[in-house]
């Protein structure tokens, strides 16, 4: 899968990409990352990619000339049917949901913002679509692509090393993760120890034992995700024994 990401601040875009999972997949080509900056294609001496608003008002607004020509070169980069997502407040809130399906696209172009905004007339003919990260606000898009793009990666076949991992998250089937535990069995400080159902070796206890955690936390912490999904009789009778136990 391939990434473009237009932007201001390329170096930092390059530079928190290439840790971690996102960075790992990078080196073994299974994604690609390419930036373009919008002071690239300005065509003033200064290099000026905004301008005062019409109307009036506080900030400077992004040009639109600048990001339309760095869009379209980031299309003719590659013979791909590429999607054109703003990174903006006024988007359609990122879910898990939205992310697994962004991995059918074969090239995804991520504009990041700054200023006060952009050009509306580039949102009305270049974008495709605009996705918010959350309901607040900051400086730029860099840092929502970056979000967005470790977001699809680990999902991609052959990114994580198990498989199973991205399965397994929190969000992934609607609900909270479960509680997960390691080395060492007893904390000498503090007395706890590691539930002995995850170290009874039986796998169908401990498979119903985390879908019982997954669900309670679920209804502890984000009860509104409990409100979207349908659960079946096997999670109703898990999720009231685990109110139960609680009380």
């Amino acid at each position: 899968m391939r990434f473009d990401v237009i932007t201001l601040f390329p170096e930092m875009v390059i530079a928190a990409a290439s840790y971690g999972v996102t960075g790992r997949a990078i080196e073994r080509q299974l994604v690609s990352l390419t930036t373009w900056n919008p002071r690239d294609y300005a065509h003033d001496r200064h290099k000026t990619v905004d301008d005062r608003p019409y109307g009036g008002g506080p900030g400077m607004v992004m040009k639109f000339q600048p990001l339309h020509d760095a869009v379209n070169d980031a299309k003719n980069a590659e013979i791909k049917t590429a999607k054109v997502i703003y990174l903006s407040p006024q988007g359609k809130p990122l879910t898990q949901a939205l992310l697994s399906k962004a991995c059918e696209i074969p090239q995804l172009i991520l504009v990041a913002g700054r200023y006060e905004g952009i050009d509306e007339r580039f949102i009305e003919m270049d974008c495709d679509d605009e996705w918010s990260v959350g309901d607040y606000i900051i400086s730029g898009g860099e840092l929502a692509s970056l979000i967005v793009i470790d977001g699809i990666t680990r999902l991609l076949p052959g990114v994580l090393g198990d498989e199973n991992s991205a399965k397994q998250d929190s969000h992934s089937n609607g609900l909270l993760d479960y509680p997960h535990f390691t080395r060492p069995e007893y904390l000498e400080d503090s007395g706890c120890s590691v539930p002995e159902v995850l170290l009874s070796g039986n796998h169908a206890d401990i498979e119903q034992w985390r879908m019982k955690q997954a669900l309670g936390r679920t209804w502890q912490k984000r009860p509104d995700l409990l409100q979207k999904k349908q659960l079946n009789a096997d999670q109703e009778r898990l999720l009231k024994e685990f109110i139960v136990e609680l009380n």
